[in-house]
């Protein structure tokens, strides 16, 4: 098993342009092989990858293998949450149902990442109301081929537009129901998840893209850093308030090492630096969720953002 860190050091930059998911995901599954953990994946895929864009796909797809170990590796596999109302547990009108033949799941899902190239979803369903009024949520696993899955693509959102969206509707479609709940067991914890797996992903690519344009040592050696935090961050345990801390302070770190990267981009091929300032946005969009989490995470190890500590200060 090859070091993630010699790796992005010496491992030849492969010039071959990426065009479509396909090839990306194609060299993420030559490079999977070398690795033993899905961050070291992650951060591996993210080197391959020749944008932001397909470097997300990296650690969105390492990110479900963590949560889910056993899936194939070979397939694409979509969360599939979201609806008209959003994704919090109140929300989701999506309904499992135990049928003489099999499981079946009927419902629209709004917006599911990859969308048309999804070869199995992640669909999270309500099993009915629990004896309290609350959502029962369940998690079930469903292969797209099948006659009672119907997707639609969404147009293409202004940041890494290679990364298809789309509209699903299951229709009495086949699942499998996975064991405990849909939302503490599968959504929550994969939201904190993905986080994670979509940081060391991008940090991949940013060594690449610092090799690739001659950035000095010092960026190297800062953006290695950041990819010694992710690998040390516990995602066997992506519920803990410790955890959630630790990834505000990594995050809070990943924005000082681009403030300082800023003024490294001019020499950087005019093509790759286009793609980073449109697609940079894809990095801030769990952003207020992350917040309320780290928010949460300080409130339950009994310290707030109103006693004094310049380290919570700054996070609150």
């Amino acid at each position: 098993m090859d070091s993630v860190f010699d790796y992005l050091l010496t491992e030849a930059l492969d010039p071959t342009p990426l065009e479509t998911i396909a090839d990306a995901w194609t060299r993420h599954r030559a490079v999977a092989e070398q690795f033993g953990t899905t961050v070291d994946i992650a951060i591996a895929g993210g080197f391959g990858a020749d944008r932001l864009g397909f470097a997300f796909l990296s650690g969105y797809q390492q990110a479900l293998r963590c949560l889910l170990p056993d899936i194939s590796a070979d397939d694409l596999v979509a969360v599939s949450a979201t609806e008209a109302g959003g994704a919090h547990p109140s929300a989701i009108e999506t309904r499992l149902t135990d049928t003489d033949a099999g499981w079946r799941v009927d419902g629209t899902k709004t917006f599911t990442t990859l969308g048309m190239l999804a070869r199995r979803f992640l669909v999270i369903a309500s099993a009915g109301a629990a004896a309290d009024g609350r959502n029962r949520l369940r998690a079930v696993l469903v292969e797209a081929g099948q006659s009672g899955v119907h997707v639609t693509n969404l147009p293409p959102v202004p940041f890494a537009p290679e990364i298809p969206h789309a509209t699903v509707t299951f229709a009495g479609a086949v699942a499998e129901v996975l064991p405990g709940d849909g939302y503490s067991d599968y959504l929550k914890p994969f939201r904190t998840i993905e986080d994670v797996h979509v940081l060391a992903a991008t940090l991949g690519w940013l060594v690449r893209v610092g090799r690739a344009s001659g950035w000095p040592r010092s960026a190297l050696q800062r953006l290695l850093a950041a990819v010694a935090f992710v690998r040390g961050l516990e995602m066997d345990r992506p519920t803990s308030p410790g955890g959630h801390i630790a990834i505000g302070g990594g995050y809070e770190y990943f924005e000082q090492v681009l403030t300082e990267l800023a003024p490294l981009w001019a020499q950087t091929d005019p093509v790759t630096r286009e793609r980073w300032d449109r697609d940079r946005r894809l990095l801030a969009t769990a952003g207020k969720v992350r917040a309320q989490r780290l928010t949460a995470a300080w409130l339950s190890v009994g310290i707030d953002g109103n006693q004094g500590d310049p380290a919570v200060l700054a996070d609150s």
